[in-house]
């Protein structure tokens, strides 16, 4: 055929296989592809672009669309007309329906306490963001490409675990067509900025802490001892130690000193961060900001008001490809009981965490950076004067760093180090901390 020769007109069966076609994926709920399809038979460029790159989804099993019926039934029972029209027009593929649903869906997440909110609309809003990210996905632009990532993540954060595996796939999908890089120069400052903060010398490290915090009992240092060891002689003895060497092994060690690593594999994911010099002051707040910005931050927060932290968060559920890059460790089954929780911090120069105590045995792995740690033992709780609030309940009303003793007398009495309660600073630069909860309970 020539060059400008439009093509030959398809025969009647041609159009009949077709139009057949078109019909079998609306019947799998293909509705955004059909739409798609048909624009691009008049000619639209995009359109058939977006067909080409993303194809029709995988058809929905009998099971995935029993879950999803019974969820808008449950929303209908509860009073959740408006959100179930709008989620059925998002499956026909209007993207405004879509992001109405979601925002239905975020008001009843935030209309009360977060312990009363139901399960279903917690997967509805999951429900919701997979519609959104669906037909964002459609555009070419990178802005759509990020919005459904975005997308996916809040329902990964906010929703329920219904859809859990449908979101999960969907993101395997996005990152799988990786985004264009950065500007080179720009690359270049980040990693030379990144390393300067890894290396700094534990001297420097030393200028945050507050006066005399190394003249204390230290807690016994011990390099890779069995599981045996660590049940008998600490965990039955609620004892604490340091257990050095024992992660050396584990990828995140070298690959998380480059920063353009972690760029790559989680730079446009949405994550929780929190703002402020820790979470009892006036000024403290929660954020939702893509990793790559966060790391952004870590350079910038000259004063502690603008001091950004990711903590305490299930990154790793999250994100499995930095699941990859760490290991359980056998010293988190020693209770006989399952690991309640794996949580992430990430934190610059001067992040502090108030004396507090947690409700599980912990073992704190910390991959790059320092962190000091200071213990008391659980008898002497009184002392360190806990918030009276609930909310507050398992942190000390006593700042560590400026200790007014005509307002809290009894801490100076408070002088030997050893056991459950614990303040956390860390220092220098950069700082990445795997958290994990174990229970004794089996």
């Amino acid at each position: 055929m020539a060059g400008g020769e439009p093509p030959a007109p398809a025969t009647e069966a041609e159009e009949g296989r077709r139009a057949a076609l078109l019909r079998e994926i609306t019947e799998e709920g293909g509705f955004a592809f059909v739409a798609s399809a048909e624009k691009a038979a008049c000619g639209d460029l995009r359109a058939a672009e977006a067909v080409a790159g993303d194809g029709p989804p995988a058809p929905a099993t009998e099971a995935e669309e029993g879950r999803r019926a019974a969820l808008l039934r449950e929303i209908t029972e509860e009073g959740g007309f408006a959100f179930v029209a709008s989620a059925e027009k998002a499956a026909c593929g209007d993207l405004r329906a879509a992001e109405a649903a979601r925002e239905m869906a975020w008001e009843q997440l935030h209309s009360g306490p977060w312990s009363e909110v139901g399960a279903a609309w917690r997967d509805a809003y999951a429900l919701a963001c997979l519609h959104v990210a669906r037909l964002r996905r459609l555009g070419a632009a990178a802005a759509d490409r990020r919005a459904a990532l975005r997308a996916l993540d809040m329902g990964l954060i906010m929703g329920g675990n219904l859809l859990r595996a449908d979101l999960e796939a969907a993101i395997a999908r996005i990152v799988a067509d990786p985004g264009g890089g950065g500007d080179a120069e720009a690359v270049d400052e980040e990693t030379r900025r990144w390393r300067e903060g890894l290396e700094r010398n534990r001297d420097d490290a030393l200028n945050i802490l507050p006066a005399k915090s190394l003249s204390c009992k230290k807690v016994e240092r011990r390099s890779c001892i069995s599981l045996e060891e660590f049940i008998c002689d600490y965990f039955l003895r609620e004892s604490p130690v340091i257990i050095s060497g024992s992660i050396d092994h584990w990828p995140a060690r070298t690959k998380w000193k480059d920063i353009q690593y972690l760029k790559k594999i989680a730079g446009d994911r949405t994550v929780p961060v929190e703002v402020g010099k820790n979470y009892v002051c006036s000024e403290w707040k929660q954020e939702l900001i893509t990793f790559s910005q966060f790391l952004e931050r870590m350079w910038s927060a000259g004063c502690p008001s603008n001091l950004t932290y990711l903590a305490q968060h299930p990154l790793f559920e999250q994100i499995k490809e930095l699941h990859e890059d760490i290991m359980v460790p056998d010293y988190c089954y020693a209770g006989g009981g399952e690991l309640q929780s794996l949580n992430a911090w990430f934190g610059p120069h001067g992040t502090v965490t108030p004396l507090h105590h947690d409700p599980h045995h912990n073992i704190l792995a910390q991959v790059l950076g320092r962190k000091y740690i200071r213990l008391y033992p659980a008898s002497i709780s009184e002392d360190l004067y806990p918030h009276t609030e609930t909310m507050l309940s398992n942190t000390s009303q006593v700042d560590l760093d400026n200790v007014d003793l005509k307002e809290f007398p009894r801490m100076y009495i408070v002088t030997s180090p050893v056991m459950t309660k614990h303040v956390v600073a860390t220092i220098p630069n950069v700082t990445m901390t795997m958290y994990l909860l174990v229970t004794s309970d089996a």
